[in-house]
């Protein structure tokens, strides 16, 4: 079991981390450990390399992003949340593609293929409540959609909500 106090080192950490490598993706570990005001002992304990760090850091925002569904859905009709959970998706995607040079092609391929699964669960909730509820098309894919919506994320952050409308329309039940 994980003390507590570890866990909220660990909370700070990717918190300072997240907000470091907004600022300058090049951020390093010490910059990072001074920010969460933590050791270089306590950082590296946690995270023994700055791709293990990345790689946290961009898992717990999809973490993040995987879980607001179920509150989006609560809050709004399903095309709707759909339109909030992919436009927060594209603005995570746009962050890992910009930590680009930070990660090795392996690491790339590992973060992918964990949470391919997971995002493409959450689509499928999200486009299984608007099939239920009529608003969705009843042969809208969830592998489709997360295709289609990988094209937001290479578009200016302008056009991006735009261009999800267009595919939103074009799930929308006749």
């Amino acid at each position: 079991m994980v003390r507590s106090d570890a866990r909220e080192n660990r909370a700070r950490i990717l918190e300072a981390a997240r907000e470091a490598l907004a600022e300058d993706v090049g951020a390093s570990m010490n910059q990072v450990a001074r920010r969460a005001g933590v050791g270089a002992g306590t950082l590296y304990r946690n995270f023994p390399t700055r791709e293990a760090l990345l790689l946290a850091v961009y898992q717990d925002e999809v973490d993040r992003i995987l879980g607001t569904v179920p509150v989006l859905l609560a809050a709004h009709p399903p095309l709707e949340a759909l339109r909030h959970w992919t436009l927060d998706l594209v603005e995570a995607m746009r962050r890992k593609h910009g930590l680009g040079d930070a990660l090795s092609p392996g690491a790339h391929q590992a973060i992918t293929e964990r949470t391919y699964g997971p995002v493409v669960a959450a689509i499928a909730e999200l486009l299984d409540a608007g099939k239920g509820d009529g608003s969705i098309r009843a042969d809208a894919d969830p592998a489709d959609f997360l295709q289609l919506s990988g094209a937001l994320w290479r578009a200016a952050p302008d056009r991006s909500p735009r261009m999800l409308g267009l595919v939103l329309d074009g799930l929308r039940a006749r």
